[in-house]
């Protein structure tokens, strides 16, 4: 691990050298390339050189406890021995983290879909609900939200809502977001105060560009039709909304959100990209892998992930069997303990099979 360490840290060093030549900003695209990498090397430099700062510090202390010194200034060597080593454990725990393979796709903005699953009326209000809490979610880490495609119920739920989510690293947070949500609470429907079962699934995916996946005209179908809901005075006078056929797969894309019929194709043909992006990915992860090793981030749709129980205040993930009893707090988009713990054990399970 240190040699390729070492590398890296030279890698930087040339990266860092080259930003400060006069001419580094003659080409723009590459100097954008090349900072771009330097921010992504600077964790692991720093956390390389403070390594090897508490190597050099063992070495002092030792060197100073074999000569001849007076017990006090020994205690002190020997704490300062002590407090080296531990720092330069706890760094070589962040370096194998960092050193394990870094999904390109993390950096990525995320395209979010849910669906009113089992329960009737009760899941499509518990999939508002979850539309609510990712976007609060999202404005606590300051990304913006454009919605895509809205379907409403009469009572306020939501049968199928896909938006967008903008900002740098919103994949790596969301994507353990994928999978089916089950919740259990009294509908404000039922009358004789019985706690119901529904479901809602979610689907993270990461914003692909249409350059990225290849798509054949000829296996698109395009309809128009008119917009509903919420959106201006266009609404039900032209056919601006878009629907997406991609006839290899059977995926259906739509957007209404948009003024233009021609902006509206756009987000239709990025979330067909992301739609088709991943199928492929699975694909490779199926053939690469048998068994999944785990449901962390595998966006497997069919997949019950998480319950969230409100007679108990309790929301419980049962891939990793963490439990939390402050549901309020999540629903109002406090879910980084969760995601945190998440990616906590994503790393954990990496490293395990890195070592073997």
């Amino acid at each position: 691990m240190l040699d390729k360490l070492r590398l890296v840290e030279e890698k930087y060093i040339e990266i860092s050298a080259r930003t400060e030549q006069p001419d580094f900003f003659s080409d723009p695209k590459k100097a954008a390339a090349y900072l771009k990498e330097q921010k992504e090397l600077e964790p692991v430099v720093e956390a390389y050189r403070g390594y090897v700062r508490s190597q050099q510090d063992m070495q002092d202390a030792l060197e100073l406890m074999s000569g001849q010194i007076d017990p006090e200034m020994k205690e002190l060597c020997q704490e300062e021995y002590s407090a080296a080593k531990k720092r330069g454990e706890e760094l070589e725990q962040e370096l194998k983290i960092l050193l394990l393979p870094h999904n390109p796709n993390d950096d990525k903005s995320v395209i979010v879909e849910i669906r009113g699953g089992v329960g009737g009326e009760e899941s499509a209000l518990f999939a508002h609900s979850l539309f609510r809490m990712y976007n609060l979610y999202a404005a606590s880490h300051g990304w913006s939200v454009q919605l895509l495609n809205y379907n409403e119920t009469e009572l306020g739920g939501v049968k199928e809502a896909d938006f967008e989510i903008r900002g740098s690293g919103a994949f790596s947070r969301l994507k353990f977001e994928s999978g089916v949500h089950r919740v259990q609470r009294v509908p404000e429907t039922e009358s004789g105060g019985r706690v119901h079962t529904s479901t809602a699934t979610v689907a993270v995916l990461p914003e692909m560009e249409e350059a990225d996946v290849d798509i054949r005209p000829e296996d698109i179908e395009m309809q128009v039709y008119r917009s509903s809901g919420a959106g201006g005075q266009h609404i039900n006078k032209t056919s601006s909304a878009v629907r997406l056929l991609h006839k290899p797969t059977g995926i259906v894309v739509a957007c209404q959100e948009e003024r233009s019929q021609f902006q509206n194709r756009e987000k239709c043909m990025m979330m067909l990209s992301s739609k088709l992006y991943q199928i492929e990915q699975e694909r490779i992860e199926s053939a690469y892998s048998g068994e999944r090793r785990s449901q962390i981030g595998s966006a497997m749709r069919n997949e019950k992930i998480r319950t969230y129980n409100f007679p108990q205040s309790r929301v419980t993930d049962h891939r990793i069997g963490l439990t939390l009893y402050k549901i309020d707090n999540i629903m109002n988009g406090d879910l980084d303990e969760i995601i945190d713990a998440l990616i906590a054990a994503d790393q954990a399970e990496k490293l395990r099979e890195s070592g073997e």
